[in-house]
């Protein structure tokens, strides 16, 4: 018998976070958080990725000089159509009705791009997870679009930089992060 058929407590209510997980029920098993009762709120994500790459294939995405097109918009939209599809991709997220994904990319001296992606919805859960998805997305679709000239690209330092809304209030990264 799995651990998921095994029944340690039937007493206990199955849905009743026990762990200080709130994905986890009070049987240590997986199921999606019941947000039901929750008010809507104004929730907003931002998350960043940052791109190292060299910076020949920087100044080229910036002039537009590559075959495949414009790699901004590519990666832009890339990265919204990902925002949209969270729950499809991450077990146990919450589908949602975005209201606002806005992705930028700015250029950090010549070797780095800054993505950054903006989600607001309002509604009963929060968007860390559609943003951080949005700017993992943008920056797999970058180095798609350039990896015939810079197989080395490397995408790191995906995180959350500040959220807003729900019962948890305000998440602002500290910079020194």
């Amino acid at each position: 018998m799995t651990r998921s058929t095994i029944d340690t407590d039937a007493a206990k209510p199955a849905d009743t976070p026990s762990t200080g997980l709130s994905h986890l029920n009070e049987r240590g098993e997986a199921h999606m958080v019941d947000v039901g009762a929750k008010s809507a709120t104004v929730r907003t994500a931002r998350a960043k990725a940052i791109v190292h790459l060299q910076p020949a294939t920087l100044q080229a995405i910036l002039d537009g000089q590559l075959p495949k097109g414009d790699v901004l918009a590519t990666a832009r939209i890339a990265g919204i159509m990902a925002a949209k599809k969270t729950s499809d991709l991450i077990p146990l997220c919450h589908p949602l009705a975005l209201e606002k994904v806005s992705i930028d990319f700015t250029p950090v001296g010549t070797d780095h791009l800054s993505i950054e992606a903006l989600v607001q919805l309002t509604g009963k859960t929060g968007v860390e997870m559609e943003a951080m998805t949005a700017v993992s997305v943008a920056a797999l679709t970058l180095y798609d679009m350039v990896k015939a000239i810079d197989r080395g690209l490397v995408i790191e330092s995906i995180q959350l930089l500040e959220k807003t809304g729900g019962k948890s209030g305000h998440y602002l990264k500290n910079k020194e992060n």
